[in-house]
């Protein structure tokens, strides 16, 4: 097994002499790295305030200069942000884990699937089909959320949980992306040989097709979780204060008559905690299958 990038031999003579040392490779400037650290900074620094204000008292909110450190306070908060009669944290919680986690792997499967069939499969109507596909990613999620709610009344669905997991069991574009990735990550003689062994379209799914998907798919996963946990519109729509997901519990937090930043500041903190968990997972996924892919025999 060899690596993807190799040393040129004549680049050992003048190692030092330039950014033509490796084939492939191109050796960041000190700029370069100065973008990256600043960049980091602003992105991180938010978090980093939301946590030091969890930590704390209200007074921190005003406070000037405001303390850049974090406090003591995190368990206090957090205690009475799961007993705040009027949040209903932990349901929500436990619904935003539960509609997310269904949302993500019938999304991730039904989209692989998908794009398998529309990459490698022939059928008749098939650019008719995914021409239909695409064009559902063009009309607004707000558009539709009259009709959508009309057809969960209809069903006796408003203020339940899966209001807010059957519309969005499959994505028009997690079809689109997987066709896209599929097409040019699994060679068609890979199908064939399996076609020879024996293998059913399924079998051929799952045991050489899914595994190619691996990358495409966790960066799927990993968009579909946070869509989910992050939806507030459509919950806000269907779902009742006594029944919510975590993005309302937060806004119950928020419309309260005296708006204790603390406690707000916690439930985000909480509530970020999952999607933290769910990027290292699909994330080591991810660079498992970039791996795999730059190692060649």
């Amino acid at each position: 097994m060899t690596a993807v990038f190799s040393v040129d031999p004549a680049a050992r003579k003048r190692k030092g002499r330039g950014p033509g040392r490796f084939h492939g490779l191109w050796e960041a400037s000190p700029l370069t790295y100065l973008t990256l650290v600043i960049a980091l900074a602003l992105s991180v620094f938010p978090i980093y305030w939301m946590l030091v204000v969890a930590t704390r008292s209200n007074d921190v909110v005003s406070a000037v200069p405001p303390p850049m450190s974090p406090g003591g306070n995190l368990g206090d908060n957090v205690g009475r942000l799961f007993d705040n009669p009027d949040a209903y944290f932990a349901k929500g919680l436990l619904n935003s884990a539960i509609a997310s986690t269904a949302v993500t792997v019938s999304t991730v499967f039904f989209a692989t699937l998908a794009g398998f069939a529309f990459a490698k499969l022939r059928f008749r109507g098939k650019n008719a089909l995914l021409l239909t596909i695409i064009a559902t990613m063009m009309i607004p999620v707000q558009m539709g959320i009259i009709p959508l709610y009309m057809i969960m009344v209809k069903l006796h669905w408003q203020a339940q949980i899966q209001s807010v997991i059957i519309p969005f069991l499959v994505t028009g574009f997690g079809v689109f992306m997987m066709r896209q990735y599929a097409a040019q990550a699994v060679p068609d003689e890979l199908i064939e040989a399996a076609r020879v062994d024996g293998c059913s379209t399924f079998r051929i799914y799952w045991s050489v097709v899914l595994p190619a998907l691996r990358p495409a798919a966790a960066v799927l996963g990993i968009f579909t979780f946070m869509q989910t946990w992050n939806e507030f519109m459509w919950p806000l729509a269907v779902l009742n204060p006594e029944n919510p997901t975590v993005q309302l519990s937060i806004n119950q937090l928020a419309n309260a008559y005296f708006q204790d930043y603390t406690l707000m500041f916690a439930g985000t903190a909480v509530a970020t905690i999952p999607l933290l968990v769910i990027f290292v997972l699909f994330g080591r996924q991810i660079i498992g299958g970039i791996m795999e892919g730059a190692i060649k025999a």
